[in-house]
């Protein structure tokens, strides 16, 4: 008796996949709600000899970027108005200095002090991305005395209103 035994070759085939990993830009930047309105009060003869401040916003906006970006602030105009009647000219938005405090290492970002205008300020750039990264913010009202003209008798206190827009841009 004979067992004859055959092994058939199977043909192996393959197939290549591209994979790609397509990363798009997100730049989002998110300003504490519960620090959407500052104020910045002058109530002594020290406050406008030496000027005021809001103090440190803790983490008043909020970055998150992929890749490197830029922080910037601007005024809704060149100048603060009252809607007071008998108001003594406005106050000049680059009377106001925006002071950014960015917590990370030195290689997260560089922040710059400006005074407010009209147009864009950058106060932060990073060649990093970030995650949830908070930026402080400190805003300072002039000393010198330089609103001493502006108070109106008849509105107490006297109110300037400007309205700041931050954005975040890629880098």
């Amino acid at each position: 008796m004979m067992i004859a035994f055959g092994i058939a070759a199977q043909a192996q085939e393959s197939g290549n996949v591209t994979l790609n990993v397509k990363l798009n830009p997100i730049q989002t930047l998110v300003v504490n709600p519960a620090q959407e309105t500052v104020d910045l009060e002058y109530h002594t003869e020290e406050d406008y000899a030496n000027g005021v401040s809001s103090g440190t916003l803790a983490k008043h906006l909020t970055v998150f970027s992929t890749g490197g970006f830029a922080v910037s602030v601007q005024a809704s105009g060149s100048e603060l108005v009252s809607t007071a009647a008998g108001s003594n000219g406005n106050i000049a938005a680059n009377s106001i200095q925006i002071v950014p405090f960015y917590t990370g290492s030195a290689t997260d970002g560089e922040v710059t002090t400006v005074a407010l205008s009209q147009n864009n300020q950058t106060i932060l750039t990073s060649t990093f991305g970030a995650v949830d990264k908070k930026i402080d913010i400190e805003y300072k009202g002039s000393g010198a005395n330089a609103y001493i003209n502006n108070y109106v008798a008849s509105q107490s206190p006297t109110v300037y209103t400007t309205e700041l827009t931050y954005t975040i841009v890629a880098q």
